[in-house]
């Protein structure tokens, strides 16, 4: 078994939050882009802001 400590993790776009990788996300790791339902569908914020740093 591994500790938590061991696990992969990244950074959410949205809270700025970082999270660490879960059983249920195994197979879509890659993809996985936010911490929560709640950060995914508030991303039109983040990508907003993204946008004014460019």
């Amino acid at each position: 078994m591994r500790r938590k400590p061991d696990l992969p993790s990244k950074t959410c776009p949205v809270c700025q939050r970082p999270f660490a990788w879960r059983r249920k996300w195994a197979r879509v790791w890659d993809e996985v882009r936010y911490c929560s339902e709640r950060c995914r569908r508030h991303r039109s914020a983040a990508d907003r802001a993204s946008e004014a740093l460019r």
